[in-house]
């Protein structure tokens, strides 16, 4: 090779090293060198402080939940019924009115002989020698109740002393002797939109679930198949099939509801009764086993204007009476289908909840005067109000 290829090779390398040492002080801004990046394994690293969320609601003391669910729990109850029905058994967890509404009814074989439904269902005990309060829908039916309360190691035999299908509220007496834990019933109309609550159940039989969550609301009226309620709490704790007749507590570990039910349809959106509802029923229903209602005995629609214009009347008002109950005051004082009732002891009734408050409101005994409206004619019929026979409770 000759001496002037050489040279030419030399400034070529020597250029290439120049312009890499350029390169990196341009890339790094000056700061960059092969000494700074060797000096990095010796560093010491502070590590990060750990991200931290909080672990109660704002406000609350990190344990009291914790707190309140180990005082609650051993109160909390898993009921299971057996139900003789003509169909083939259905899924247990799936087995309650309230979520076939919003999940659908569940397939069932053409075999259409007896078979034996299980349920399943949540409680709590409210005295120390075994009253249970839960749902009616619970344990509607059932031919054997077993109920699961915490530190026996076997589910215990109850039956039920008591209850009501309007408010849909039972009670059960649990077998054995022994020192129950209990809950106190709180005062559900001090409860205010936005405190914080935690409900305890057995959503899909898993036994002593916690979620939490806010009152969202009060006084909501619902509508389950043929279950009308008109004073529901609504919560955003999470209730699931399961949780039926569990309860909702407040923070200091009162019941405040009973938990009911859950529209599947949208997120957070779950009801319970309140527990001031049961608190003025529940000493009837043990000593009772239900409660008394004023009774007329018939089925009532509104009256619409196309109804109005068949029957002659003037305006869309009244309590057009669809179905009269056998052997009820109604059928006593002669009323029937098709008859309009305008008023009541001289107070006109322009809705059937006109009527229905009304009745409601009325004493067992107590002697009404009705203004009827029929085939054209007003006419009045006097009419006792009588006591709801237990088994027509619904």
């Amino acid at each position: 090779m000759g001496t002037r290829k050489r040279n030419t090779i030399i400034l070529v390398v020597i250029a290439f090293l120049l312009g890499a040492a350029v390169t990196a002080v341009a890339v790094g801004g000056g700061k960059i060198s092969f000494v700074a990046r060797a000096d990095t394994q010796n560093q010491t690293v502070t590590p990060a402080e750990p991200l931290t969320g909080p672990s109660s609601p704002p406000g609350v003391d990190a344990d009291a939940i914790a707190n309140i669910v180990d005082r609650a729990g051993p109160a909390v109850v898993k009921i299971d019924t057996r139900v003789e029905v003509q169909q083939q058994a259905v899924n247990p967890f799936l087995d309650d009115p309230f979520f076939r509404q919003f999940f659908g009814d569940l397939p069932f074989s053409e075999n259409q002989s007896p078979q034996v439904r299980q349920g399943l269902g949540s409680g709590f005990l409210i005295s120390k020698d075994g009253y249970i309060l839960t749902n009616e829908h619970v344990v509607d039916g059932a031919k054997d109740i077993e109920v699961t309360v915490k530190g026996y190691d076997k589910p215990l035999p109850a039956k039920i002393v008591g209850s009501d299908y309007d408010l849909d509220l039972a009670v059960l007496k649990v077998a054995g002797a022994g020192d129950f834990s209990f809950l106190q019933l709180g005062d559900s109309d001090k409860v205010r939109v936005g405190q914080w609550v935690i409900a305890i159940g057995n959503p899909f039989g898993l036994d002593h679930t916690v979620t939490v969550g806010v009152i969202s609301a009060k006084g909501r009226p619902i509508t389950v198949e043929d279950r009308h309620y008109e004073n529901l709490v609504q919560t955003d704790a999470s209730i699931n099939p399961g949780n039926s007749g569990g309860p909702l507590l407040n923070l200091q570990g009162e019941v405040v509801g009973i938990n009911t039910a859950v529209n599947a349809a949208a997120q957070g959106i779950g009801f319970a009764i309140p527990a001031s509802t049961a608190k003025g029923v529940v000493d009837t229903l043990i000593t009772k086993g239900h409660l008394s209602r004023p009774w007329l005995g018939v089925g009532l629609q509104a009256v619409t204007p196309e109804l109005a214009a068949y029957f002659g009347l003037e305006k869309p008002e009244g309590a057009l009476i669809n179905e009269v109950a056998a052997g009820s005051p109604a059928q006593g004082t002669g009323l029937r289908r098709g008859d309009v009732v305008l008023e009541v002891n001289g107070q006109k009734v322009k809705s059937p909840e006109d009527l229905s408050r009304t009745i409601q409101q009325a004493k067992i005994g107590q002697k009404m005067t009705l203004l009827i409206w029929r085939n054209g004619n007003t006419i009045y019929k006097g009419v006792t109000i009588a006591e709801k026979p237990n088994q027509l409770a619904r």
